[in-house]
């Protein structure tokens, strides 16, 4: 009788096995039996698979969480009472409000400079007033506008039409009060405020995020060199959902990670993967499940790991089998992946036939 090989992980194996399998010495301490023909079945045909030639990709499982890029916090320079805030999960564009106080707007406008002073006629020219004329731009204000870095009389002019429309006073003047800078759209994860609360400078309003998805993965420096920049992983989402994905970064400051006596138990580096493609769900901080390569051998001969025989003698084989005849030969394992084995041997060949448990 033949036993498969059990594995955990890409570590330890251990297999039993008797018949062909191992070959045994005698209760009387005699010598060594030979081998024997495998295991045949009712049908009379061996069962058998053929050594393949491919690529063998052994992985590792680790635990991550579904969510969104670039989370932040969002003040304001606004003070007044809190008279609106957007639902969580929210996504706010260029020039629409993150929030409203006293019921006038807070807006959202692309850039990466923050509002850090206010801009009118007579600021000195910087990249900051060149951020605002090309939000005012895009927003539709501002034909004879020039988009540089000086606040000229035209910029004033497209401030004032922009507060009109909006709802702000007329001053063409802007500032922190107003406007809040984010790179790009914004997903609002938690409103840090409610409506009738009193809001004041520096006060955090909103925590946002970006609204591309990704998988975040607090990943064991034990791991750490599974995680490669550009590499490819298989994500497993919510449902069984699986798509796959690409670390676009790994972090290069390692964290503690405290247990519950106070003691560290060891630490973790940030990896962020990006999906290939938009998942089904929409949970935020969803757990999922990624597969990173621990290894991956090309172009190898493989075999299922059930074809693996443990020797008497230490190691492992296979047993080919040749027409009514079978001889077993030691192999040396490679990686393994997805159920498959390398194994290089004596004599084999791609499309050998080796035997396996019957079915």
């Amino acid at each position: 009788m033949r036993k498969g090989l059990v594995i955990a992980g890409a570590g330890v194996l251990a297999l039993a096995a008797a018949g062909t399998a191992v070959v045994l010495s005698g209760g009387d301490g005699a010598g060594a039996a030979g081998p024997t023909a495998p295991p045949v079945p009712a049908t009379g045909v061996p069962a058998t698979v053929s050594i393949s030639r491919q690529d063998v990709v052994d992985t590792k499982t680790v635990e991550g969480a579904l969510t969104y890029s670039g989370e932040r916090q969002v003040s304001t320079d606004a003070t007044g009472i809190v008279t609106w805030v957007p639902a969580e999960g929210a996504i706010v564009r260029r020039g629409r409000p993150l929030l409203r106080v006293d019921r006038r707007p807070v807006v959202l406008m692309y850039g990466s400079l923050p509002m850090y002073r206010p801009l009118r006629q007579g600021v000195d020219d910087g990249p900051d007033v060149e951020q605002l004329e090309r939000n005012l731009k895009v927003l539709g204000y501002g034909d004879d506008l020039t988009v540089d870095d000086h606040f000229s009389y035209a910029t004033y002019l497209a401030v004032k039409q922009w507060q009109d429309d909006a709802g702000l006073p007329e001053t063409g003047q802007v500032d922190a009060s107003q406007v809040v800078f984010l790179p790009a759209a914004a997903r609002v994860t938690d409103a840090k405020v409610d409506v009738g609360d009193r809001t004041t400078p520096g006060r955090p309003a909103l925590t946002v995020s970006g609204v591309r998805r990704l998988v975040h993965v607090d990943l064991s420096t034990d791991d750490q060199t599974l995680a490669r920049k550009g590499a490819k992983v298989t994500v497993e989402l919510p449902g069984g959902e699986r798509v796959t994905g690409r670390i676009t970064s790994v972090g290069t400051v390692a964290e503690s990670v405290p247990s519950g006596q106070g003691q560290d138990e060891g630490s973790t580096v940030d990896v962020d993967i990006t999906l290939g493609t938009t998942p089904k769900t929409r949970l935020d901080k969803a757990p999922v499940e990624v597969e990173l390569v621990s290894e991956r051998r090309e172009n190898v001969l493989a075999v299922p790991v059930e074809a693996l025989l443990a020797l008497r003698e230490g190691g492992f084989g296979v047993e080919v089998v040749e027409g009514a005849s079978t001889r077993v030969v030691p192999v040396e394992l490679g990686a393994f992946g997805s159920g498959m084995v390398e194994i290089t041997g004596a004599g084999l060949a791609e499309g050998m036939k080796v035997g396996v448990p019957a079915p």
